[in-house]
């Protein structure tokens, strides 16, 4: 949650008597909850003093929350000669949480503005509904949504949400999450002719795909979009980039979508905007690109809509099927050391497995490898107990599963679910690895022994009759990079996921790809020079394979870089 007051998660994190079908948790973070993620005061003034463009705006609220915003909002307002008798008629905010509600306005009447009449107790996606029959729209929407996972998001508010989303044009699914509708909503409530909205936003707008759909919304609602990141995390003691939405409706003739990057929040006290102007915005695509895109420059974002369509690049899914890796359930109780698997007599019942990526040193992970890995006691063994009654089973394998009866393992949801708790499914050998969370670059690793992989790293087997070998060294290019970090996603500790789905779309060039040198690949990666291994590939696949120029190459290479380091260097 991003917006965090105690009555937030009150709001959406609803605990349902026993009898309910299904019982909700309050975080164990709700102490955390009370004082530390609160909309900080320079975002708040930040986000009032864009949105509020004169004496007569009319601000909404929606989650007024602890009313730092609508504080915020309030000031802004006063300095620009507002009486506070106009005040409460230019502010409205909504507050699902009654008690929070009149602490928001006990909290104006100290300050001798009553806003008892102003601040809706109630959900806001009603509150939304009931605007938009009223055709009742505002100047501008200022707010931070509740960042509520949608395993938590109440069933009546979440078919309200859903209802107004399917009148937008949206598609939502279980799966969306609360602070989507609720984006959606506000946007709703901005009026036609010069209207804004100011939000502080999950950065996950930028890259997942199931927001996509609210990319596309939004840039065809807003005529200019401004993305505010930080170079810091925001919040305090948890790993959740936001960015600030800033939305324009018919600014003027300047349309489309630009990023602002600053340190720290600080930088908003001091912070003008550049005058719009071309060279500042970036023309936004409708195809649902991903944003992360945005960071770029206009020259690296064409290349990269250039090379997106050109046929002779080929789609990894044409010559690989990406899989997630073994979920045993409590890799405590499953994966073993080679010491623990003798010891317990276990080791004929188990088969090498990869644990962590870091484990997989070069393009190749061949039976030295292993060997490695096992003399390091790494975990390196899965246990792999025959699928037969625990009666049927040989007498090792009997005591360590009534071991891990006695320690309830078998009790854990992913075990439950099975039809024989220690057995697991879905153990077959990749024909090669792929990471799943990246730090510098992807990679892709020939498998050359019998091991498989947990799902800290995906399998992958090969579909299209080409040297697996070529394909491997292939995938290790600029261009493949590049189109990795604006395909994956990134989170606040600077790890770039690809999921299964989104590494299959990755474009790889294949033209002289026999022409390359595995060995010689294979070997810069283990020495940590993946720069002269790219320099390598580059040249072959991409300046003599597709005819790009050394201008386009660097370009490429550039962006990977960009991306890169701006993921990994997000800290506190």
């Amino acid at each position: 949650m991003i917006s965090a007051s105690v009555a937030e998660v009150k709001r959406w994190v609803i605990i349902h008597p026993i009898e309910a079908d299904i019982i909700v948790k309050v975080p164990a973070t709700i102490q955390k909850l009370r004082g530390g993620y609160y909309t900080p005061e320079p975002i708040a003034s930040f986000l009032a003093d864009w949105a509020i463009q004169d004496s007569n705006t009319r601000i909404l609220e929606p989650s007024c929350g602890d009313g730092n915003i609508l504080d915020a909002a309030v000031e802004t307002l006063l300095k620009l000669g507002v009486s506070k008798t106009a005040v409460s008629q230019l502010i409205q905010g909504v507050e699902i949480d009654k008690d929070e509600a009149n602490k928001v306005i006990s909290r104006f009447a100290n300050k001798d503005i009553c806003l008892s009449g102003q601040i809706h107790v109630g959900d806001f996606f009603n509150f939304c509904r009931e605007q938009l029959l009223l055709q009742s729209k505002f100047d501008a929407v200022v707010g931070n949504p509740p960042f509520i996972r949608y395993q938590n998001f109440q069933e009546e508010h979440r078919w309200i949400a859903f209802q107004i989303m399917e009148h937008a044009g949206l598609r939502p699914t279980r799966l969306t999450n609360a602070w989507v509708p609720f984006v959606v909503a506000s946007t709703l409530l901005v009026k036609e002719n010069g209207g804004r909205i100011a939000m502080v936003i999950p950065a996950e707008l930028l890259q997942v795909n199931y927001a996509a759909e609210l990319r596309q919304f939004l840039a065809d609602f807003y005529t200019r979009i401004t993305l505010i990141t930080f170079k810091k995390l925001v919040f305090e003691s948890i790993q959740q980039e936001v960015v600030l939405l800033l939305g324009e409706r018919n600014g003027n003739e300047h349309t489309g979508i630009r990023t602002i990057e600053l340190n720290s929040i600080e930088e908003l006290r001091h912070h003008e905007h550049p005058d719009f102007s071309l060279s500042h915005l970036k023309p936004m695509d409708h195809s649902r690109e991903k944003w992360t895109q945005y960071f770029l420059e206009n020259n690296e974002i064409h290349l990269l809509r250039q090379l997106r369509a050109d046929k002779r690049l080929t789609k990894a899914k044409q010559v690989i099927d990406v899989d997630v890796g073994i979920v045993t359930g409590l890799n405590e109780f499953f994966v073993l050391t080679s010491q623990q698997a003798k010891d317990k007599g276990l080791t004929s019942f188990t088969q090498p497995i990869v644990t962590r990526s870091g484990h997989l040193q070069g393009i190749a992970f061949t039976y030295a490898d292993l060997l490695a890995n096992t003399d390091r006691q790494f975990p390196s063994r899965i246990l792999t107990a025959p699928n037969v009654p625990v009666e049927n089973l040989p007498e090792a394998l009997k005591h360590y599963v009534a071991y891990g009866e006695s320690r309830d393992f078998h009790k854990g949801y992913k075990c439950r679910i099975r039809d024989k708790w220690y057995v697991v499914p879905s153990v077959w050998t990749p024909d090669a690895f792929m990471l799943r969370q990246v730090h510098h670059y992807p990679k892709l690793i020939l498998n050359e022994t019998k091991a498989t992989c947990t799902d800290t790293i995906h399998r992958v087997r090969f579909v299209a009759k080409l040297p697996p070998k070529s394909v491997v060294a292939a995938f290790h290019n600029s261009l493949t990079f590049a189109f990795a970090e604006v395909t994956g996603r990134s989170y606040g500790g600077g790890v770039l996921e690809l999921e299964p789905n989104e590494a299959e779309t990755l474009p790889l060039p294949l033209e002289n790809v026999e022409k390359l040198d595995f060995d010689l690949i294979n070997q810069l990666v283990i020495e940590g020079n993946i720069q002269e291994a790219l320099n390598i590939t580059d040249k072959i696949l991409l300046i003599d394979g597709l005819g790009l120029s050394q201008r386009e190459v660097a370009l490429l290479r550039n962006v990977w870089c960009k991306l890169r380091d701006r993921r990994i260097n997000r800290k506190h």
